[in-house]
């Protein structure tokens, strides 16, 4: 199971760098679209990754602690980007 934590946290990383880049480039207008858009772009490389480690075993887990932690990673960057823009 060790090995599974790198595809864990490439989605989380991807997820912080999309919250960076969205709270950097975007219109506080078209955050949460952004914000939106960077979910789902998390739970497809989520999928692709853990359907590509060819491991039955613990997958659910895999996919729910993957997009768990990129919607608890994006909810901050939501949060962070609206007090900001105030």
């Amino acid at each position: 199971m060790n090995w599974h934590w790198k595809t864990i946290a490439t989605v989380w990383v991807l997820a912080i760098l999309g919250a960076v880049l969205t709270a950097i480039l975007a219109t506080p207008a078209s955050a949460i679209s952004w914000i939106g858009l960077t979910l789902a772009v998390c739970t497809l490389v989520t999928l692709g990754l853990q359907i590509a480690t060819g491991s039955k075993e613990g997958y659910v887990k895999r996919v729910t602690m993957s997009i768990a932690g990129a919607i608890v990673i994006l909810v901050v960057a939501t949060v962070i980007v609206a007090l900001v823009s105030r």
